[in-house]
């Protein structure tokens, strides 16, 4: 058993948060293995080597403290931060991302972001929607989900979606499309182990005499099809890749010291970065992952003197390291919380809820970095220029050659869903 874990955290609704991952047991009759790889067969497209790494900031991040920052606005509004240029002439962020600083070249800032909703959940970030959106129908899918249903993986011996976050919904798509979670399920029977492959082979031999007993009864020969699932299923557990992939200390040293650095805090939180980036070479389509801790009603500035040197730290690891490996024109990247944070500064030193602006950080993917979309007002309290959160939806579903104009599926109760109410993406970023 392998468990990997990131610091305990808070939300105001009282809800304990741990960022974490748990690695245990995967059989055969799990979250069906074969269910998802019988997507590959499911729209005869050919694969893609598109990817999306999905990091939602639990809490909300403060927006005005890290993207949007107005020097020039009163006491208690400024904060105790200073923005600091970029290489990227009149772009400015926060002084406590000096790395990133340095490559604002390679990613774009979202601020006057609008359509948030004031609830503690990462379902905005993940589908677009307030958890609340078609709940009687199982909600809106996330992004993965909707890449587990019409795509195929880049690989053969690859899981389409994988959260690192715990349970992502899949929606009114069903079980079938909800992602691999490594909690309590997953890398020790990704490899191996204990089993040798003969032993496997018993126990495939076993399940086919069971699917032939149900074939027997089976009208409609489903079963047959099944077979060949079941099989590339095995395939992905012999292969070990994905195991490897989920296994961060087996990455040279020297670049998993790149992510977590020294003294910044949070490292176990830098690891699912590179983990991410180490699923994506293994071929998983779309990665889901939390960063805890960014729900500031007090000492807002004290927490993110903590949080923001090692969000540096990890995120610029990742940018070059996409980028090193020729990987970052494939491989959007997107950062955002549920909502973004109160102008006025409250008598805790904190700030609070605040859902009619955000900031949002994206890189990768081909879009034109090295800029900043939309605006907010002298306070960063109201858009003057507003990006609504569907469009950056848009944005990376076009990234993943999903065209969320024409998508639309049939949900459980007859009726066509498209993915988005504004299927526009970001004009500036295309």
């Amino acid at each position: 058993m392998l468990t990997i874990t990131g610091d305990r955290f808070n939300s105001c609704d009282g809800v304990a948060r741990r960022n974490f991952l748990k690695i245990g047991a995967l059989g055969l009759g799990g979250l069906a293995l074969p269910d998802l790889l019988r997507l590959e067969a499911k729209d005869g497209k050919k694969s893609s080597s598109k990817a999306l790494i999905n990091v939602h900031l639990s809490g909300g991040p403060s927006h005005q403290d890290m993207w949007d920052l107005k020097p020039d606005a009163p006491s208690e509004v400024r904060g105790e931060f200073r923005p600091i240029d970029t290489n990227v002439p009149g772009m400015q962020i926060c002084e406590l991302f000096p790395k990133l600083a340095k490559m604002a070249d390679k990613f774009a800032v979202i601020r006057g972001m609008v359509g948030s909703v004031d609830e503690h959940s990462s379902s905005t970030a993940m589908t677009g929607y307030s958890q609340n959106s078609l709940k009687s129908i199982g909600g809106h899918p996330s992004i993965g989900s909707v890449v587990s249903r019409l795509s195929q993986a880049t690989s053969d011996r690859a899981l389409p979606y994988v959260s690192l976050m715990g349970h992502v919904t899949p929606g009114y798509l069903g079980p079938i499309h909800q992602p691999y979670v490594p909690d309590g399920g997953g890398k020790s029977n990704l490899r191996l182990g204990k089993i040798n492959a003969d032993r496997l082979k018993g126990r495939t031999d076993l399940l086919n005499e069971l699917d032939t007993m149900r074939r027997d009864i089976d009208a409609n020969r489903q079963m047959e099809a099944m077979d060949t699932f079941t099989h590339k299923a095995v395939e992905v557990v012999t292969s070990g890749r994905m195991g490897d992939a989920l296994d961060v200390d087996k990455e040279e040293k020297a670049t998993l010291k790149r992510y977590t650095g020294e003294g910044t805090g949070r490292s176990n939180a830098n690891r699912n970065f590179l983990m991410a980036r180490r699923l994506i070479e293994a071929g998983v389509r779309c990665i889901a992952m939390t960063w805890g801790g960014w729900d500031t009603h007090s000492m807002n500035f004290k927490s993110l003197r903590d949080q923001l040197p090692a969000l540096d730290q990890g995120l610029s690891a990742l940018l070059t390291d996409l980028s090193d490996r020729g990987m970052l024109d494939d491989v959007s990247i997107v950062l955002w919380g549920e909502f973004g944070r109160t102008p006025i500064i409250n008598k805790d030193a904190g700030r609070d809820h605040w859902p009619r602006v955000a900031a949002a950080f994206l890189a990768g993917g081909g879009i034109r970095a090295g800029q900043v979309v939309g605006s907010s007002d002298r306070k960063a309290g109201e858009a003057v220029t507003p990006v609504h959160l569907h469009q950056v939806h848009a944005t990376l579903y076009r990234n993943l050659g999903i065209d969320p104009a024409t998508t639309q599926f049939v949900d459980p109760s007859g009726r066509p869903q498209y993915l988005l109410d504004n299927p526009n993406p970001v004009k500036e970023l295309v």
